[in-house]
């Protein structure tokens, strides 16, 4: 099993040196790639200007879009986005999509909440026609051409079981989330996904990619705590409060156990969200991930 980095977008007191120290420590130590995503309504730093970023400072590591939200954006400029990254990293970019879960990210861009399950099938058909450079306008192409051949592989961000039998049709894998580092959450990840490939006659077997938010060192259960129930306060201050105090990634041996039992549920990769925009904490990560997994440094 892989593991991944993400860039700590939503944590506090992220600025540009810390960003260069986790795109660094991503590249230096045992890790499969360095990610960011979207969110509008939020602190966070924008995840495409991230992923563009970290291509560049970054040599080794995958760079993973991870999720783009789809329905928000027209597919000529985000696959012109997405193509330019792939060339920025040398051919290194992963792209991740789905709808989202925030109405008011919705509303924030000016994009209807209506037919976005099929906006986004529409799209990805769309985003990959373009990369193989299928006209745009009047004969014109939308360039440049990714680097990689047919473009970045494009995995679902899917949740339930319609989402998943629509993914099956068109993604080299699912990228999921486990809030609690649960398993056996993980695992059901993972034969939904299986099952769903095989009703949709996939022949190639689908990766699994899941990830939890993780906090290490001096104050990391109170710094878990409040990071979760910031970001999750939009749902409701109740559900947030509920699952923030049932945060339990806060020490080395949780995340040796978690990392343990995501290796055997079937997960191909395992992203670790930070909860703090300190990069000291990578080095703990490094450690905890040699020690379990037996990954070297790049």
């Amino acid at each position: 099993m892989d593991v991944g980095l993400a860039i700590p977008q939503m944590a506090r007191g992220l600025d540009r040196e810390s960003v260069l120290k986790w795109c660094r420590a991503a590249d230096d130590g045992p890790f499969s790639s360095i990610s960011a995503g979207e969110r509008i309504t939020f602190r966070n730093l924008e995840g495409l200007t991230l992923c563009a970023a970290a291509a560049v400072a970054t040599q080794r590591v995958r760079v993973m879009m991870n999720v783009a939200v789809l329905p928000w954006h027209s597919p000529a400029l985000i696959a012109k986005q997405l193509a330019t990254i792939d060339v920025l990293s040398n051919g290194r970019l992963d792209v991740a999509v789905g709808v989202g879960g925030r109405w008011q990210d919705y509303a924030a861009v000016g994009s209807s909440l209506a037919n976005r399950h099929q906006r986004l099938d529409d799209a990805v058909h769309e985003v990959k026609r373009l990369w193989a450079q299928g006209d745009a306008a009047d004969g014109e192409s939308v360039g440049p051409e990714p680097l990689q051949n047919g473009g970045p592989p494009i995995y679902g961000s899917a949740m339930g079981p319609k989402s998943m039998t629509r993914v099956a049709q068109w993604a080299t894998g699912v990228s999921g989330f486990t809030l609690l580092g649960d398993g056996r959450e993980a695992k059901r990840q993972v034969v939904a996904t299986n099952e769903a490939w095989q009703s949709a006659g996939r022949t190639v077997k689908p990766r699994h990619i899941t990830g939890s938010f993780v906090a290490l060192g001096k104050n990391a259960k109170e710094n878990l705590r409040v990071f979760a129930y910031e970001y999750l306060e939009v749902f409701s201050p109740e559900f947030a409060k509920q699952l923030s105090e049932s945060m339990k990634l806060c020490t080395p041996e949780a995340l040796a156990d978690v990392l343990v039992s995501m290796r055997d549920a079937g997960i191909d990769e395992f992203i670790v969200v930070p909860a703090t925009s300190d990069a000291t904490m990578a080095n703990d990560l490094a450690q905890i991930v040699r020690d379990v997994l037996g990954r070297p440094n790049s």
